[in-house]
C-alpha cells in the first residue's frame, strides 16, 4: 500500500535547515523501527515549510500497530520529542495529530 501524509515545519529557515540536516542520515534505531513496522520505503519532500511524506508498506502494515510500537519504544519517543521542536500541526489537524493522511484525488 502507498500512503501520503503532510505536516508543516515552523516557518524558520534555520530550523528548516536543521530539520533537513537531521534527516540526511537518521539514527539506526529509528530506521529499524520504521522498517520493522512494515514500512518498506519512506520519502519526505519539502516545499516552503510544508512536508509531504510517501510511505510504501507491506500488506500487514497498520497505523494503529505502528503507533503502539512507537509508544513502547524509548528511542522513537526521544526522536519524536526532538523533531516536534521543528514541527507545527497543519491548520486543520485534529488535536495532537502531527502527520495528516492525505486523500488521493487522482491517479493516471
Amino acid at each position: 500500500m502507498r500512503y501520503c501524509l503532510a505536516l508543516d515545519l515552523k516557518d524558520d529557515p534555520a530550523l528548516i535547515a536543521e530539520y533537513e540536516r537531521q534527516h540526511v542520515q537518521i539514527r539506526p534505531e529509528i530506521d529499524a523501527s520504521i522498517r520493522t513496522s512494515g514500512i518498506n520505503d519512506m520519502q519526505i519532500f519539502r516545499v516552503g515549510n510544508r512536508l509531504f511524506m510517501i510511505i510504501e508498506t507491506d500488506e500487514n502494515f497498520s497505523f494503529d500497530t505502528k503507533a503502539a510500537m512507537d509508544a513502547a519504544n524509548p528511542a522513537v519517543q526521544e526522536w519524536e520529542t526532538f523533531v516536534s521542536t521543528f514541527q507545527q500541526p497543519l491548520p486543520f489537524a485534529r488535536p495532537g495529530e502531527k502527520w495528516v493522511l492525505m486523500k488521493q484525488i487522482f491517479a493516471l
